[in-house]
């Protein structure tokens, strides 16, 4: 199906269910609606550069469930302790070149308890972490971390080229 006419079926099915009744009338007005719609205010059609890969994605989300535990074990941990618990700034350097990639990264870190993305580079490919509980120097395992994370990601959303540049 062409992406022209889902966006007309997701338009009349939005119709639809605004009016909150299934009836013929509805659906041809929704269609009519959609159709007027996407005649008068065509969209260019813009390639976000996802893809979805069914098994590297189920292989990301249970990795990434499992550090969303351990993190936030580990923040814990911490904060029953007393005293500061240790903090560092890490630069981390990215293979991928692609911004929809750079994004779903930097989610992810945002999104995982002692993490958070301070700063990205993007002409650099390059983000600055600020991480909490980690003791001593652990700059290379969180580099080693982010790679990791960044080959899943690929893995799991990227485009045949994004994986290309992995190598």
């Amino acid at each position: 199906m062409s992406p022209r006419l889902r966006l007309i079926a997701w338009l009349a099915l939005v119709w639809v269910a605004l009016w909150g009744d299934l009836s013929i009338g509805n659906v041809v007005g929704g269609l009519a609606a959609a159709l007027m719609v996407t005649w008068l205010l065509p969209l260019p059609m813009l390639d976000p550069g996802i893809r979805i890969h069914p098994v590297a994605l189920v292989r990301f989300l249970v990795w990434f469930g499992w550090d969303m535990v351990v993190s936030t074990a580990r923040v814990v941990l911490w904060v029953v302790r007393p005293g500061p618990p240790p903090t560092q700034l890490v630069r981390v350097h990215l293979r991928t070149s692609s911004e929809s990639m750079i994004v779903m990264i930097m989610t992810a870190l945002a999104n995982v308890p002692g993490s958070i993305v301070v700063e990205a580079y993007a002409a650099e490919r390059c983000l600055m972490l600020h991480v909490l509980g980690l003791p001593g120097d652990a700059a290379e395992a969180v580099r080693a971390d982010v790679a990791a994370l960044e080959s899943r990601i690929v893995a799991a959303f990227g485009t045949r080229q994004d994986r290309e540049e992995l190598g």
